[in-house]
């Protein structure tokens, strides 16, 4: 067995503590219904308290079924769970010291945080010169610097328990084809990017790091937010509509279940279920690549690389000092 817990294959042999963001709805919400019923522990956090209030209500008010039948109970499995689930209120854009402050007393309710899961995140749409830079900083101040402040508010925790860190990124990171998500596109490239060089950083304390990256799921996520009209610029009209109808069309259409991604994400912390002796974690970022459609951009981004690279072979020795 590792100083991490996990046996010779891999596996988690022991109860983990997970700290999630962005827990009221989409991923993050079907995330704490995969851990819990793994028997894991969840600290569940939100920025809105009600919205945390609502969604442990749930929870509490389920009762097992006096009959004992588990079929008429498709919850059954979270029913005597609930004692492994607790809720903070948490804004990933308060700043890295509120965080820090949190995050410990998060740490002290089990005395340990195994897995932070950055979910937390905003898809802001909009035109680039009709939203201008100040659109650019709003997305990355939740989706870059929540992310960097809440990986060093629990890395001290992470560093003890050897433990994993997932950082919810996109395949927009590399599918940039789409008009009006410059912002969240960018926002997520920088995140995958971070990612690559932390886990370097800590691998060597035993610290493991993964990048999720999801294609289209049916989530309460970017395709239900507004489009920025705030700044309309007239050349733009006929572009601009166009991808407003493209990203209204899409609500409802996805293939992707989430509740199977996210019980996806747990067998790989946990190195169990669909992979079950998986030898995948090698010191760098491990990338779980969500859905059909991501793996297919992905594979046509690595194509794209490979063509540019070729274009500009030729050129690299000309460009060095002569001997």
């Amino acid at each position: 067995m590792s100083s991490n817990g996990t046996t010779t294959s891999g596996a988690v042999n022991h109860q983990l503590v997970w700290l999630i963001t962005g827990t009221t709805s989409g991923f993050g919400q079907r995330l704490v219904h995969a851990a819990l019923a793994r028997g894991d522990r969840v600290i569940a956090t939100a920025r809105s308290q009600a919205k945390l209030d609502s969604f442990y209500a749930e929870f509490k008010a389920l009762q097992p079924n006096p009959e004992g039948n588990e079929a008429a109970s498709p919850s059954y499995d979270l029913l005597n769970k609930k004692e492994n689930l607790v809720t903070v209120q948490l804004d990933i854009t308060e700043g890295e010291e509120s965080l820090k402050s949190k995050v410990k007393k998060a740490s002290e309710i089990w005395g340990r945080i195994d897995v932070l899961v950055n979910n937390a995140a905003v898809g802001m749409l909009g035109f680039v010169e009709e939203g201008g830079s100040a659109r650019f900083r709003q997305q990355f101040e939740s989706n870059v610097f929540g992310v960097i402040d809440m990986a060093v508010a629990t890395l001290p925790y992470l560093r003890q328990s050897r433990g994993t860190l997932i950082n919810v990124g996109s395949r927009s990171a590399w599918k940039t084809s789409l008009t009006g998500i410059g912002a969240y596109a960018a926002s997520k490239a920088a995140v995958h990017a971070f990612s690559e060089t932390l886990a370097l950083e800590v691998a060597p304390l035993g610290v493991r790091v993964a990048i999720v990256a999801p294609g289209t799921f049916r989530t309460e996520g970017m395709y239900g937010q507004p489009y920025y009209l705030g700044n309309p610029i007239s050349d733009y009209d006929s572009g601009r509509e166009a991808s407003i109808s493209r990203f209204a069309s899409v609500p409802g259409t996805e293939r992707g279940d989430p509740a199977k991604a996210m019980e996806l994400l747990v067998d790989l912390v946990r190195g169990e279920g669909k992979l079950a002796g998986d030898k995948g974690w090698n010191g760098t970022a491990r990338y779980l690549i969500l859905g059909s459609d991501a793996v297919g951009d992905a594979e046509a981004y690595s194509r794209k690389i490979a063509d540019i690279s070729g274009e500009w072979r030729p050129f690299g020795k000309l460009l060095q000092f002569e001997d």
